[in-house]
Protein backbone atom coordinates (compact mmCIF):
# COMPACT_ATOMS: atom_id res chain seq x y z
CA UNK A 1 0.00 0.00 0.00
CA UNK A 2 2.59 2.46 0.92
CA UNK A 3 4.34 1.37 -2.37
CA UNK A 4 1.35 2.54 -4.49
CA UNK A 5 0.43 5.97 -2.27
CA UNK A 6 4.57 6.57 -2.59
CA UNK A 7 4.21 6.45 -6.55
CA UNK A 8 0.89 7.46 -6.88
CA UNK A 9 1.55 10.63 -4.54
CA UNK A 10 4.03 11.99 -6.53
CA UNK A 11 2.39 11.08 -10.02
CA UNK A 12 -0.10 13.32 -8.76
CA UNK A 13 2.23 16.59 -7.99
CA UNK A 14 3.79 15.97 -11.48
CA UNK A 15 0.44 15.98 -13.66
CA UNK A 16 -0.82 18.86 -11.22
CA UNK A 17 2.08 21.26 -11.76
CA UNK A 18 2.91 20.45 -15.74
CA UNK A 19 -1.15 20.51 -16.32
CA UNK A 20 -0.62 24.06 -14.17
CA UNK A 21 -3.98 22.82 -12.27
CA UNK A 22 -2.07 23.58 -8.92
CA UNK A 23 0.85 26.00 -8.34
CA UNK A 24 4.03 24.11 -7.45
CA UNK A 25 3.95 25.49 -3.75
CA UNK A 26 0.10 24.58 -3.60
CA UNK A 27 1.25 20.94 -5.11
CA UNK A 28 3.96 20.38 -2.34
CA UNK A 29 1.36 20.96 0.66
CA UNK A 30 -1.60 19.55 -0.33
CA UNK A 31 -0.55 16.22 -2.28
CA UNK A 32 1.84 14.85 0.14
CA UNK A 33 -0.86 16.01 2.93
CA UNK A 34 -3.46 14.00 1.52
CA UNK A 35 -1.45 11.08 0.48
CA UNK A 36 -0.25 11.34 3.69
CA UNK A 37 -3.54 11.39 5.48
CA UNK A 38 -4.18 7.93 3.33
CA UNK A 39 -0.94 6.76 4.45
CA UNK A 40 -2.00 6.60 7.97
CA UNK A 41 0.06 9.99 9.40
CA UNK A 42 -3.01 10.51 11.37
CA UNK A 43 -1.96 13.86 14.35
CA UNK A 44 1.95 12.67 13.45
CA UNK A 45 1.69 14.69 10.01
CA UNK A 46 2.45 17.95 11.86
CA UNK A 47 5.87 16.81 13.41
CA UNK A 48 6.66 14.96 9.99
CA UNK A 49 6.40 18.19 8.39
CA UNK A 50 8.24 20.29 10.65
CA UNK A 51 10.99 17.85 11.48
CA UNK A 52 11.84 17.97 7.51
CA UNK A 53 11.48 21.85 7.71
CA UNK A 54 13.97 21.93 10.31
CA UNK A 55 16.20 20.01 7.74
CA UNK A 56 15.53 22.50 5.24
CA UNK A 57 16.02 25.87 7.50
CA UNK A 58 19.56 26.18 6.69
CA UNK A 59 19.03 25.57 2.85
CA UNK A 60 16.15 28.73 3.04
CA UNK A 61 18.31 30.76 5.28
CA UNK A 62 21.20 30.35 2.32
CA UNK A 63 19.22 30.78 -0.25
CA UNK A 64 17.80 33.86 0.82
CA UNK A 65 21.11 35.48 1.80
CA UNK A 66 22.12 34.46 -1.24
CA UNK A 67 19.59 35.77 -3.70
CA UNK A 68 20.18 39.42 -1.58
CA UNK A 69 23.60 39.75 -2.18
CA UNK A 70 23.75 38.53 -5.61
CA UNK A 71 20.90 41.06 -6.32
CA UNK A 72 22.61 43.88 -4.42
CA UNK A 73 25.50 42.86 -6.73
CA UNK A 74 23.69 43.19 -9.60
CA UNK A 75 22.00 46.71 -8.22
CA UNK A 76 25.41 48.47 -7.70
CA UNK A 77 26.78 47.21 -11.00
CA UNK A 78 28.95 44.73 -10.63
CA UNK A 79 28.01 42.40 -13.49
CA UNK A 80 27.44 44.79 -16.11
CA UNK A 81 30.60 44.65 -17.31
CA UNK A 82 30.03 40.88 -17.74
CA UNK A 83 27.06 41.33 -19.47
CA UNK A 84 28.68 43.54 -22.08
CA UNK A 85 31.41 41.11 -22.76
CA UNK A 86 28.95 38.56 -22.97
CA UNK A 87 26.60 40.71 -25.96
CA UNK A 88 29.86 41.70 -27.77
CA UNK A 89 30.72 38.24 -28.19
CA UNK A 90 26.99 36.97 -28.94
CA UNK A 91 25.31 39.86 -30.06
CA UNK A 92 21.87 39.69 -30.94
CA UNK A 93 21.76 35.98 -31.77
CA UNK A 94 19.66 34.07 -29.80
CA UNK A 95 21.91 30.39 -30.51
CA UNK A 96 25.01 32.39 -29.65
CA UNK A 97 23.13 33.73 -26.52
CA UNK A 98 21.81 30.31 -25.44
CA UNK A 99 25.08 28.48 -26.13
CA UNK A 100 26.81 31.16 -23.93
CA UNK A 101 24.60 30.05 -21.31
CA UNK A 102 26.05 26.71 -21.24
CA UNK A 103 28.88 27.60 -21.16
CA UNK A 104 28.25 29.98 -18.18
CA UNK A 105 26.83 27.73 -16.14
CA UNK A 106 28.97 24.91 -17.24
CA UNK A 107 32.12 27.41 -16.10
CA UNK A 108 30.12 28.54 -12.73
CA UNK A 109 28.97 24.40 -12.20
CA UNK A 110 32.74 23.66 -11.13
CA UNK A 111 32.30 25.28 -8.32
CA UNK A 112 30.23 22.14 -7.07
CA UNK A 113 27.38 24.22 -5.70
CA UNK A 114 23.96 24.66 -8.06
CA UNK A 115 22.28 27.69 -6.18
CA UNK A 116 25.99 29.69 -7.13
CA UNK A 117 25.73 28.34 -10.16
CA UNK A 118 21.94 29.68 -11.17
CA UNK A 119 22.00 33.04 -9.48
CA UNK A 120 25.20 33.79 -11.12
CA UNK A 121 23.75 32.26 -14.78
CA UNK A 122 20.42 34.09 -14.40
CA UNK A 123 21.71 37.53 -12.83
CA UNK A 124 23.88 37.81 -16.31
CA UNK A 125 21.99 35.97 -18.39
CA UNK A 126 18.14 36.81 -18.00
CA UNK A 127 18.33 40.35 -18.80
CA UNK A 128 20.13 39.40 -22.45
CA UNK A 129 17.01 37.16 -22.66
CA UNK A 130 14.18 39.34 -22.28
CA UNK A 131 15.84 42.39 -24.09
CA UNK A 132 15.96 39.79 -26.88
CA UNK A 133 12.64 38.67 -26.35
CA UNK A 134 13.68 35.09 -25.54
CA UNK A 135 12.04 32.63 -23.73
CA UNK A 136 13.40 32.14 -19.72
CA UNK A 137 12.52 28.71 -19.90
CA UNK A 138 15.48 27.97 -22.09
CA UNK A 139 17.73 29.69 -20.13
CA UNK A 140 16.38 27.37 -17.20
CA UNK A 141 17.10 24.34 -19.47
CA UNK A 142 20.32 24.99 -20.44
CA UNK A 143 21.62 25.98 -16.92
CA UNK A 144 19.62 23.16 -15.30
CA UNK A 145 21.31 20.65 -17.85
CA UNK A 146 24.84 21.98 -17.67
CA UNK A 147 24.79 22.03 -13.73
CA UNK A 148 23.22 18.50 -13.38
CA UNK A 149 25.84 17.09 -15.57
CA UNK A 150 28.77 18.67 -14.13
CA UNK A 151 27.20 17.47 -10.53
CA UNK A 152 29.28 14.28 -10.47
CA UNK A 153 32.33 16.23 -9.92
CA UNK A 154 34.03 14.51 -6.62
CA UNK A 155 33.92 17.28 -4.51
CA UNK A 156 29.83 17.44 -5.76
CA UNK A 157 27.34 16.12 -3.41
CA UNK A 158 26.69 12.89 -4.87
CA UNK A 159 29.79 11.50 -5.51
CA UNK A 160 30.63 11.95 -2.26
CA UNK A 161 28.04 10.41 -0.93
CA UNK A 162 27.94 6.80 -3.06
CA UNK A 163 31.91 6.69 -1.97
CA UNK A 164 30.82 7.06 1.37
CA UNK A 165 28.26 4.83 1.30
CA UNK A 166 30.34 1.93 -0.27
CA UNK A 167 33.70 2.75 1.34
CA UNK A 168 35.61 3.81 -1.85
CA UNK A 169 37.45 6.84 -2.94
CA UNK A 170 35.69 9.88 -4.89
CA UNK A 171 38.18 10.00 -6.84
CA UNK A 172 37.67 6.51 -8.00
CA UNK A 173 34.51 6.87 -9.52
CA UNK A 174 35.08 10.47 -11.25
CA UNK A 175 38.00 9.75 -12.85
CA UNK A 176 36.79 6.90 -14.94
CA UNK A 177 33.46 8.85 -15.80
CA UNK A 178 35.48 11.57 -17.12
CA UNK A 179 34.86 10.16 -20.69
CA UNK A 180 31.40 10.41 -19.62
CA UNK A 181 30.85 13.70 -18.62
CA UNK A 182 32.91 14.90 -21.71
CA UNK A 183 30.42 12.99 -23.72
CA UNK A 184 27.60 14.60 -21.55
CA UNK A 185 28.77 18.06 -21.96
CA UNK A 186 28.92 17.80 -25.66
CA UNK A 187 24.93 16.53 -25.96
CA UNK A 188 24.54 19.54 -23.69
CA UNK A 189 26.27 21.98 -25.47
CA UNK A 190 24.31 20.25 -28.97
CA UNK A 191 20.83 20.46 -26.81
CA UNK A 192 21.41 24.61 -26.12
CA UNK A 193 22.44 25.31 -29.74
CA UNK A 194 19.22 23.49 -31.12
CA UNK A 195 17.26 25.08 -28.29
CA UNK A 196 18.98 28.64 -29.83
CA UNK A 197 18.61 27.79 -33.44
CA UNK A 198 14.83 27.61 -32.36
CA UNK A 199 14.66 30.57 -30.62
CA UNK A 200 16.59 32.03 -33.58
CA UNK A 201 13.84 31.13 -35.85
CA UNK A 202 10.88 32.25 -33.58
CA UNK A 203 12.16 35.17 -33.04
CA UNK A 204 12.46 35.50 -36.56
CA UNK A 205 9.00 35.58 -37.13
CA UNK A 206 8.05 38.14 -34.09
CA UNK A 207 7.82 41.79 -35.39
CA UNK A 208 6.66 44.30 -33.00
CA UNK A 209 7.67 47.39 -34.09
CA UNK A 210 6.80 51.21 -35.01
CA UNK A 211 2.93 51.05 -35.51
CA UNK A 212 2.01 47.76 -33.82
CA UNK A 213 4.49 49.03 -30.69
CA UNK A 214 2.03 51.78 -30.47
CA UNK A 215 -1.43 49.60 -30.40
CA UNK A 216 0.44 47.30 -28.11
CA UNK A 217 0.82 50.06 -26.20
CA UNK A 218 -2.48 51.58 -26.87
CA UNK A 219 -4.31 48.32 -26.41
CA UNK A 220 -2.51 47.95 -22.71
CA UNK A 221 -4.89 48.47 -19.43
CA UNK A 222 -4.94 52.20 -17.69
CA UNK A 223 -3.31 50.17 -14.88
CA UNK A 224 -0.79 48.44 -16.90
CA UNK A 225 -0.31 51.90 -18.58
CA UNK A 226 0.38 53.19 -15.15
CA UNK A 227 2.36 51.04 -14.46
CA UNK A 228 4.30 51.57 -17.10
CA UNK A 229 4.47 55.00 -17.26
CA UNK A 230 5.56 54.29 -13.32
CA UNK A 231 8.32 52.38 -13.82
CA UNK A 232 10.32 54.78 -16.00
CA UNK A 233 11.03 56.80 -13.68
CA UNK A 234 11.55 54.15 -10.51
CA UNK A 235 9.55 51.51 -8.87
CA UNK A 236 8.11 51.41 -5.13
CA UNK A 237 11.06 51.54 -3.24
CA UNK A 238 13.92 52.51 -5.08
CA UNK A 239 13.72 55.79 -6.77
CA UNK A 240 14.72 56.42 -10.15
CA UNK A 241 15.22 52.69 -11.93
CA UNK A 242 14.51 52.96 -15.32
CA UNK A 243 14.07 50.61 -18.08
CA UNK A 244 16.58 51.28 -21.12
CA UNK A 245 17.48 47.07 -21.22
CA UNK A 246 13.80 47.52 -22.96
CA UNK A 247 14.78 49.00 -25.62
CA UNK A 248 14.48 46.50 -28.67
CA UNK A 249 11.81 47.18 -31.55
CA UNK A 250 10.63 43.70 -30.45
CA UNK A 251 9.71 44.12 -27.06
CA UNK A 252 6.33 44.43 -26.04
CA UNK A 253 4.86 45.79 -23.39
CA UNK A 254 3.88 43.22 -20.54
CA UNK A 255 1.87 42.97 -17.24
CA UNK A 256 2.57 43.62 -13.64
CA UNK A 257 1.54 39.82 -11.90
CA UNK A 258 2.37 36.88 -14.53
CA UNK A 259 3.62 33.60 -14.69
CA UNK A 260 6.15 32.91 -17.53
CA UNK A 261 4.08 31.25 -19.35
CA UNK A 262 1.56 34.41 -19.96
CA UNK A 263 -0.93 33.97 -17.10
CA UNK A 264 -1.76 35.97 -14.02
CA UNK A 265 0.76 35.03 -10.63
CA UNK A 266 -2.15 34.66 -8.35
CA UNK A 267 -1.10 31.71 -6.66
CA UNK A 268 0.09 32.04 -3.15
CA UNK A 269 3.52 30.21 -3.91
CA UNK A 270 4.07 32.36 -7.26
CA UNK A 271 5.39 36.04 -7.31
CA UNK A 272 3.52 38.52 -8.18
CA UNK A 273 6.25 40.15 -9.76
CA UNK A 274 6.59 42.15 -13.42
CA UNK A 275 5.44 39.53 -16.11
CA UNK A 276 9.09 38.63 -18.31
CA UNK A 277 6.66 36.59 -20.25
CA UNK A 278 3.05 37.81 -20.50
CA UNK A 279 1.77 40.23 -22.36
CA UNK A 280 1.26 41.38 -25.96
CA UNK A 281 3.36 39.22 -27.90
CA UNK A 282 4.34 36.87 -25.64
CA UNK A 283 4.65 33.18 -26.82
CA UNK A 284 2.90 30.31 -26.11
CA UNK A 285 5.82 28.78 -24.79
CA UNK A 286 6.64 30.65 -21.97
CA UNK A 287 8.60 33.06 -24.10
CA UNK A 288 9.17 36.72 -23.00
CA UNK A 289 9.24 39.79 -25.23
CA UNK A 290 10.49 42.10 -22.33
CA UNK A 291 8.30 43.77 -19.38
CA UNK A 292 7.62 47.43 -17.96
CA UNK A 293 6.35 47.51 -14.61
CA UNK A 294 6.42 49.02 -11.49
CA UNK A 295 8.14 46.33 -9.28
CA UNK A 296 11.53 45.86 -9.26
CA UNK A 297 13.38 42.54 -10.50
CA UNK A 298 16.73 41.38 -11.23
CA UNK A 299 16.48 41.85 -15.15
CA UNK A 300 14.84 45.55 -14.40
CA UNK A 301 18.02 47.00 -13.09
CA UNK A 302 20.63 44.93 -14.46
CA UNK A 303 21.50 46.99 -17.95
CA UNK A 304 20.39 50.29 -16.85
CA UNK A 305 23.08 53.10 -17.03
CA UNK A 306 21.09 55.47 -15.28
CA UNK A 307 20.19 53.65 -12.26
CA UNK A 308 20.02 55.22 -8.67
CA UNK A 309 21.73 51.93 -7.30
CA UNK A 310 25.07 52.02 -9.89
CA UNK A 311 28.09 52.38 -6.99
CA UNK A 312 30.71 52.56 -10.03
CA UNK A 313 33.63 53.43 -7.69
CA UNK A 314 32.96 50.60 -5.39
CA UNK A 315 32.92 47.91 -8.18
CA UNK A 316 36.96 46.95 -7.26
CA UNK A 317 35.55 46.50 -3.73
CA UNK A 318 32.60 44.46 -4.90
CA UNK A 319 34.75 42.21 -6.30
CA UNK A 320 37.13 41.53 -3.73
CA UNK A 321 34.39 41.34 -1.67
CA UNK A 322 32.55 38.40 -4.23
CA UNK A 323 36.18 36.67 -4.83
CA UNK A 324 36.47 36.70 -1.14
CA UNK A 325 32.77 34.97 -0.70
CA UNK A 326 32.96 32.62 -3.52
CA UNK A 327 36.94 31.44 -2.03
CA UNK A 328 34.55 30.71 1.22
CA UNK A 329 32.24 28.82 -0.03
CA UNK A 330 34.95 27.05 -1.86
CA UNK A 331 36.77 26.63 1.77
CA UNK A 332 33.82 25.30 3.70
CA UNK A 333 35.04 26.80 6.92
CA UNK A 334 32.42 28.33 8.19
CA UNK A 335 27.90 27.49 7.28
CA UNK A 336 27.20 28.86 3.94
CA UNK A 337 24.00 30.50 5.24
CA UNK A 338 26.40 32.59 7.28
CA UNK A 339 28.69 33.24 4.93
CA UNK A 340 26.13 35.31 3.19
CA UNK A 341 24.67 36.42 5.94
CA UNK A 342 28.11 38.09 6.54
CA UNK A 343 28.43 39.44 2.71
CA UNK A 344 25.14 40.45 2.77
CA UNK A 345 25.69 42.76 5.58
CA UNK A 346 28.85 44.03 4.43
CA UNK A 347 27.86 44.83 0.89
CA UNK A 348 24.29 46.80 2.23
CA UNK A 349 26.68 48.94 4.77
CA UNK A 350 29.15 49.86 2.42
CA UNK A 351 27.51 50.52 -0.31
CA UNK A 352 24.37 51.72 0.70
CA UNK A 353 25.19 53.36 4.55
CA UNK A 354 22.04 55.10 4.64
CA UNK A 355 19.28 53.16 6.52
CA UNK A 356 16.70 54.12 4.38
CA UNK A 357 18.57 53.00 1.15
CA UNK A 358 19.49 49.69 3.21
CA UNK A 359 15.67 49.06 3.71
CA UNK A 360 14.65 49.80 0.28
CA UNK A 361 17.21 47.17 -1.23
CA UNK A 362 15.98 44.88 1.18
CA UNK A 363 12.35 45.32 -0.20
CA UNK A 364 13.27 45.65 -3.43
CA UNK A 365 14.85 42.24 -3.83
CA UNK A 366 11.64 40.70 -1.17
CA UNK A 367 9.30 39.21 -4.37
CA UNK A 368 12.44 36.58 -5.51
CA UNK A 369 13.17 35.66 -1.75
CA UNK A 370 9.48 35.23 -0.84
CA UNK A 371 8.88 33.23 -3.56
CA UNK A 372 11.45 30.84 -3.67
CA UNK A 373 12.01 30.33 0.33
CA UNK A 374 8.45 29.66 0.49
CA UNK A 375 8.99 26.56 -2.49
CA UNK A 376 11.62 25.29 -0.29
CA UNK A 377 9.73 25.66 2.96
CA UNK A 378 6.55 23.63 0.76
CA UNK A 379 8.95 21.00 -0.12
CA UNK A 380 9.41 19.98 3.28
CA UNK A 381 6.14 18.49 3.49
CA UNK A 382 6.46 16.72 0.49
CA UNK A 383 9.70 15.15 2.29
CA UNK A 384 8.68 15.06 5.80
CA UNK A 385 5.93 12.78 4.35
CA UNK A 386 7.55 10.71 2.41
CA UNK A 387 10.02 9.92 5.12
CA UNK A 388 7.83 9.87 7.86
CA UNK A 389 5.44 7.37 6.58
CA UNK A 390 8.12 4.66 5.32
CA UNK A 391 7.11 5.79 1.80
CA UNK A 392 10.62 6.36 0.82
CA UNK A 393 11.68 3.15 2.10
CA UNK A 394 8.73 0.89 1.00
CA UNK A 395 9.48 2.51 -2.79
CA UNK A 396 12.86 1.47 -2.67
CA UNK A 397 12.72 -1.90 -0.97
CA UNK A 398 9.92 -3.11 -3.76
CA UNK A 399 12.30 -1.74 -6.86
CA UNK A 400 15.22 -4.31 -5.40
CA UNK A 401 12.75 -7.12 -4.92
CA UNK A 402 11.18 -6.69 -8.32
CA UNK A 403 14.56 -7.24 -10.39
CA UNK A 404 14.79 -11.07 -11.13
CA UNK A 405 17.73 -13.15 -10.12
CA UNK A 406 19.00 -13.41 -13.36
CA UNK A 407 19.31 -9.63 -14.26
CA UNK A 408 21.33 -10.24 -11.71
CA UNK A 409 25.10 -9.55 -13.74
CA UNK A 410 23.03 -6.33 -15.11
CA UNK A 411 22.62 -4.82 -11.65
CA UNK A 412 25.01 -2.17 -12.51
CA UNK A 413 23.21 -1.19 -15.59
CA UNK A 414 20.10 -1.39 -13.99
CA UNK A 415 21.79 0.40 -11.35
CA UNK A 416 22.05 3.44 -13.55
CA UNK A 417 19.13 3.36 -15.02
CA UNK A 418 17.36 3.14 -11.77
CA UNK A 419 19.21 6.31 -10.40
CA UNK A 420 17.20 8.44 -13.06
CA UNK A 421 13.91 8.22 -11.74
CA UNK A 422 15.06 7.21 -8.03
CA UNK A 423 17.18 10.22 -7.62
CA UNK A 424 14.43 12.47 -9.06
CA UNK A 425 11.61 11.09 -7.07
CA UNK A 426 13.35 11.32 -3.39
CA UNK A 427 16.56 12.88 -2.11
CA UNK A 428 20.40 12.09 -2.66
CA UNK A 429 20.67 10.90 0.68
CA UNK A 430 17.46 8.32 0.51
CA UNK A 431 18.84 7.16 -2.55
CA UNK A 432 22.75 6.67 -1.89
CA UNK A 433 22.89 5.84 1.82
CA UNK A 434 19.10 3.95 1.51
CA UNK A 435 19.29 2.28 -1.59
CA UNK A 436 22.66 1.78 -3.27
CA UNK A 437 24.20 -0.29 -0.41
CA UNK A 438 21.45 -2.78 -0.90
CA UNK A 439 21.96 -2.64 -4.73
CA UNK A 440 26.03 -3.00 -4.23
CA UNK A 441 25.30 -5.89 -1.51
CA UNK A 442 23.40 -7.70 -4.49
CA UNK A 443 25.68 -7.11 -7.53
CA UNK A 444 28.73 -8.34 -5.26
CA UNK A 445 27.30 -12.30 -5.82
CA UNK A 446 27.63 -11.29 -9.17
CA UNK A 447 31.55 -10.72 -9.52
CA UNK A 448 30.14 -6.73 -9.51
CA UNK A 449 32.80 -4.38 -7.29
CA UNK A 450 31.02 -1.36 -5.37
CA UNK A 451 33.11 1.29 -7.14
CA UNK A 452 31.32 0.40 -10.18
CA UNK A 453 27.94 0.40 -8.65
CA UNK A 454 28.88 3.58 -7.53
CA UNK A 455 29.62 4.96 -10.85
CA UNK A 456 26.33 3.60 -12.27
CA UNK A 457 24.78 5.40 -9.06
CA UNK A 458 25.49 9.09 -10.60
CA UNK A 459 24.78 8.95 -14.01
CA UNK A 460 21.44 10.18 -13.14
CA UNK A 461 22.48 13.39 -11.82
CA UNK A 462 21.34 15.48 -14.62
CA UNK A 463 17.62 14.08 -13.89
CA UNK A 464 18.54 14.27 -10.50
CA UNK A 465 19.15 18.09 -10.28
CA UNK A 466 14.92 18.87 -12.31
CA UNK A 467 13.51 17.61 -9.18
CA UNK A 468 11.20 20.04 -7.12
CA UNK A 469 13.29 18.20 -4.01
CA UNK A 470 15.94 20.42 -5.09
CA UNK A 471 16.28 23.50 -3.16
CA UNK A 472 18.61 24.54 -6.10
CA UNK A 473 16.33 24.50 -8.78
CA UNK A 474 13.17 26.09 -7.10
CA UNK A 475 15.97 29.18 -6.96
CA UNK A 476 16.54 28.96 -10.70
CA UNK A 477 12.64 29.08 -11.71
CA UNK A 478 11.98 31.36 -9.26
CA UNK A 479 14.64 34.23 -9.94
CA UNK A 480 13.67 33.46 -13.99
CA UNK A 481 9.95 33.64 -13.27
CA UNK A 482 9.51 30.09 -14.66
CA UNK A 483 6.46 27.76 -14.14
CA UNK A 484 8.45 24.46 -13.05
CA UNK A 485 6.10 22.31 -15.03
CA UNK A 486 7.06 24.74 -18.33
CA UNK A 487 10.76 23.84 -16.84
CA UNK A 488 10.05 19.85 -16.29
CA UNK A 489 8.22 19.61 -20.43
CA UNK A 490 11.37 21.03 -21.91
CA UNK A 491 14.08 19.88 -19.77
CA UNK A 492 13.38 16.25 -18.14
CA UNK A 493 13.23 14.26 -21.80
CA UNK A 494 16.80 16.10 -22.46
CA UNK A 495 18.27 15.66 -19.03
CA UNK A 496 17.18 11.62 -19.43
CA UNK A 497 18.87 11.55 -22.60
CA UNK A 498 22.18 12.76 -21.51
CA UNK A 499 21.95 10.50 -18.75
CA UNK A 500 21.59 7.94 -20.63
CA UNK A 501 24.33 8.72 -22.89
CA UNK A 502 26.74 8.89 -20.14
CA UNK A 503 25.96 5.63 -18.92
CA UNK A 504 26.01 3.99 -22.83
CA UNK A 505 29.57 5.59 -23.09
CA UNK A 506 30.61 4.46 -19.24
CA UNK A 507 29.50 0.92 -20.40
CA UNK A 508 31.79 1.02 -23.70
CA UNK A 509 34.62 2.20 -22.10
CA UNK A 510 34.27 -0.57 -19.61
CA UNK A 511 33.91 1.48 -16.54
CA UNK A 512 30.80 0.06 -15.25
CA UNK A 513 30.51 -3.79 -16.58
CA UNK A 514 27.45 -5.18 -18.93
CA UNK A 515 26.61 -8.72 -17.47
Amino acid sequence: MLVVLGYLMVLTFMVLIMTKRLSPMLALIMVPTIFGLFAGAGLGIGDMVIEAIGDLAPTAALLMFAIMYFGLMIDVGLFDPLVRLILRVTGNDPAKVVLGTALLAGAVSLDGDGSTTFIVTTAAMLPIYLKLGMSPVVLTCVAGLANGTLNIVPWGGPTVRAAAALGVQPSEIFVPLVPSLIAGLVLVFVFSWLLGLSERRRLGTLELGGSKLAAAASAMSPLSQELASASRGGGPGVPGVGVSMFTSPTVALGVRGGRADGSRADGPGERAVDNPGGGVGSGSDGSANGSLGGGVTMADTMLDPDRATLRPRMIWFNLVLTVAVMVLLVADLFPLAYVFMVGTAVALLVNFPRVKEQSAEIVAHAPSIVGVVSMVFAAGVLIGVLNGTGMVDAMAQWLVDVIPTSMGPYLAVITGVLSLPLTFFMSNDAFYFGILPVLAQSGAAFGIDPVEMARASVVGQPVHLQSPLVPAILLLVSLANVNLGDHHKKVLWRAAIVSLVMLAVAIVVGVIPWG
